[in-house]
């Protein structure tokens, strides 16, 4: 199967969108005892998405978070700094793809004056 770029983009928006809900949740569960929090490696994320259509890659507790009193790792200021990194790969890629498409529509035009 030829990957095309409105495919590729999909599914990295795809793994992005399943990163930000993570990183929510590690953020929304940053007081609960002993949660571990996890994520998923972008390049096993993005085969997976590519591979098998809508399939998401599994996630993955972290290993470099330290564990605090109450067994729980996730940090605050590293999840904000993911979040924000995240953030920013999806506004790039969404606005690829936009810029892509746009293109891509105005090429297919035909020419109004003839030549």
């Amino acid at each position: 199967m030829q990957v095309g770029f409105l495919n590729f983009y999909s599914g990295v928006l795809g793994v992005q969108e399943q990163r930000a809900s993570l990183i929510a949740n590690n953020i929304a569960n940053s007081d609960t005892p002993n949660y571990k929090a996890v994520d998923v490696p972008f390049d096993s994320a993005l085969a997976a998405q590519l591979g098998g259509g809508s399939t998401q890659a599994t996630p993955q507790y972290r290993t470099d978070g330290t564990v605090g009193l109450n067994g729980n790792d996730v940090s605050l200021d590293a999840e904000r700094v993911e979040a924000s990194q995240n953030g920013e790969a999806m506004i790039g890629a969404a606005t690829f793809l936009h810029q892509s498409t746009a293109d891509l529509v105005t090429a297919l035009r035909p020419n109004p004056s003839g030549n």
